[in-house]
């Protein structure tokens, strides 16, 4: 099966907070001639350095975010969450215009740029889309951390977290991210932390627009946003949703499985260095995954289904 690329086939416009620096940022999102691939362009500095192209190997900073940076030292942070719904909603082409250094943090889910992506619409373009196929496992470990690429034909993420708080403990999730997933699954899932640590954050500069209107934040056992958890287990879906949009940095979707335990930013993005420095380790391909079959192997849980909690 051939699929084409697809750009968005309008400009569309937000504006919100920056997460670590606290500012009001403008946001446009705008479609992109074929083979552009995702680009980050900073509009409040010299049109000749604005340019950040999303990749694996512009990646600067992954201190509780994944920043990216041209050669001019122009960075754009706080990517992830986009990058994930732009991979989600199969757009390879468009430029990300912002007037600040920082993507809006929104409710720290993906779920406002999905709605913006569906509201801008997407276009099919001349050209076949380009996958990354794994041809072999690659694995990356940071201490207990791990996180691994395997073969498959499917592209698919699992996950799984373990937590001391008796909130979140253990938890894992698996989807193939196929038919509407990363939409009906994954992306309504925000970003969480911890009362205790956001004096520590601010201390490095970061969290500077955190509330409880864009992320989950836990006293202890209790979580403090009145509206509860959209999901039973929101904080491991989250962080699958981190993971998509880390390897969107590929540079095209990255047809096999991916298995992360407790896995952040940094070793995401380590993998994805592992992977492209082993030259049989993938290739690229022009054929589109077509079976979706159920996530498997020694490394990945059951598939878990749960349900949208109400509170």
């Amino acid at each position: 099966m051939v699929v084409y690329q697809k750009t968005l086939r309008n400009s569309i416009s937000c504006t919100g907070v920056g997460l670590h620096g606290g500012y009001l940022i403008n946001m446009k999102l705008n479609p992109a001639p074929v083979n552009t691939g995702i680009v980050f362009k900073r509009i409040d500095v010299a049109n000749e350095i604005s340019e950040i192209p999303a990749r694996f190997n512009t990646v600067s900073d992954l201190i509780m975010c994944t920043t990216v940076e041209n050669e001019a030292g122009v960075k754009v942070a706080t990517i992830e969450h986009l990058m994930a719904a732009l991979s989600g909603c199969g757009i390879d082409n468009a430029v990300v215009e912002l007037d600040a250094p920082e993507v809006p943090v929104m409710d720290g889910s993906s779920a406002p740029f999905v709605f913006l992506i569906e509201c801008a619409d997407s276009i099919e373009q001349g050209e076949v889309r380009r996958y990354i196929k794994v041809l072999k496992e690659v694995e990356v470990t940071d201490g207990g951390a791990k996180a691994v690429l395997a073969p498959a034909d499917n592209i698919s993420v699992s996950f799984e977290i373990d937590f001391d708080n008796p909130r979140i403990g253990k938890q894992n999730c698996s989807f193939n991210l196929r038919n509407g997933t990363f939409k009906n699954e994954i992306c309504r899932a925000r970003t969480f932390g911890f009362l205790s640590e956001f004096e520590k954050l601010k201390e490095m500069g970061l969290a500077k627009g955190g509330s409880l209107d864009n992320a989950i934040v836990l006293s202890g056992p209790d979580i403090l946003n009145e509206e509860g958890l959209r999901y039973d287990d929101e904080f491991v879906r989250h962080k699958a949703l981190d993971a998509v949009g880390d390897l969107y940095l590929a540079g095209a979707p990255i047809v096999g499985q991916f298995y992360g335990f407790r896995s952040g930013h940094a070793l995401n993005n380590k993998l994805l260095h592992a992977l492209f420095a082993d030259a049989d380790a993938w290739r690229y391909t022009t054929e589109a995954p077509v079976r979706i079959g159920n996530v498997g192997g020694a490394h990945w849980p059951a598939q878990q289904a749960a349900a949208p909690i109400t509170a």
